[in-house]
């Protein structure tokens, strides 16, 4: 049961300008470096089909819609009826509120793809990442020792249905970090270190170019069954050759790098979210979801074992920057709603 103390209108009308103007300077920042690049390499801003915004945002307004509706139903106190669960969403989601979310939220979602695809146009360096992961390993692949210890059966297509599972969690997570939060500066310092580490992870991708283990050896794979992981590899090499032989195609996009991983990046965020809200047992959760994400990674040729590392040091970065973006000293107090 939580309690239904929030924020007044007044707090939320006072408290969020400053956070909302100093998350909007560091988005459109990275804006401008996305205008600044996409000038260099002659290729416009794309969304092609709608997927990385117009179907992202529209995803996010559900999601959000649905926790602001089961925290409703929670604050309301067991009372199920309609009208009890309207009134506690009205007393909790005013307009200045409402606002204050949608500010965030939007923020989140124009960070990050096209610098992403135009990383393409960078010479891979595969070959230097795999050589140290063999030196890491005394000569031996990370990924074939995996699968040596795990097996290539049915252990593959679970290792699989984890990996995917990834997706999910990056869609709830940032919906519910404004949800749910008590103070209208948390959900922004959350949605900060969330922006953050995209963008960080954006800067890796540039600093060491790479397409991942699936390309460079692709031989230390062939033991895998036939998986939904293949045959999206081979659609990211397929993209990213359209993308460099035909650039001024309106839907050439290229989606894959290697360096550093951000399914690690992003899910030790969502840890350090946690955290932040003194979710000891969700915490706890998700490491050991992050270790079985790490594995998955290798396992499936996706990432360099030195990505791993990589991934985890960005998420520290994001969660040191984030608060200091949105001028934030400390923790809340009490757990977040729905808990």
């Amino acid at each position: 049961m939580t309690s239904t103390v929030v924020e007044s209108p007044e707090r939320v009308s006072r408290g969020y300008f400053g956070p909302a103007a100093r998350l909007w300077a560091l988005v459109l920042t990275f804006v401008a470096v996305g205008i600044a690049r996409s000038a260099v390499v002659g290729v416009p801003f794309r969304d092609p089909r709608g997927e990385y915004f117009r179907g992202r945002l529209a995803l996010t307004v559900g999601v959000f819609v649905l926790f602001v509706v089961a925290d409703g139903v929670i604050r309301a106190r067991r009372r199920s009826d309609l009208r009890s669960v309207l009134a506690s969403i009205r007393r909790r989601w005013d307009a200045r509120r409402l606002a204050a979310a949608a500010v965030a939220l939007l923020a989140y979602d124009v960070t990050y793809h096209n610098l992403k695809s135009w990383d393409a146009f960078n010479k891979p360096r595969d070959a230097m990442l795999e050589s140290w992961d063999r030196w890491i390993f005394g000569g031996h692949s990370p990924a074939v020792l995996l699968h040596h210890l795990l097996g290539v059966g049915s252990s593959a297509h679970a290792i699989m249905l984890w990996y995917s599972s990834f997706a999910l969690l990056a869609i709830l997570a940032f919906p519910a970090a404004v949800a749910l939060a008590r103070r209208t500066r948390d959900a922004y310092v959350g949605i900060a270190s969330l922006c953050w580490v995209w963008i960080l992870g954006t800067g890796t991708y540039y600093l060491i170019p790479s397409l991942g283990p699936f390309h460079e050896a692709p031989q230390d794979f062939a033991s895998l069954p036939t998986m939904t992981a293949q045959r999206t590899q081979r659609t990211y090499l397929a993209e990213r050759a359209q993308l460099l032989a035909h650039p001024g195609t309106h839907d050439a996009f290229a989606q894959v790098s290697a360096f550093a991983s951000l399914h690690v990046g992003v899910t030790a965020t969502i840890i350090g979210l946690a955290w932040w809200h003194r979710l000891r047992r969700t915490v706890i959760a998700l490491s050991v979801y992050l270790v079985g994400t790490m594995i998955a990674t290798v396992y499936l040729g996706w990432h360099f074992f030195v990505d791993l590392p990589a991934g985890l040091v960005i998420a520290g970065l994001a969660w040191i920057l984030g608060p200091l973006t949105i001028g934030v000293r400390t923790r809340p107090t009490a757990k977040p709603g729905l808990l």
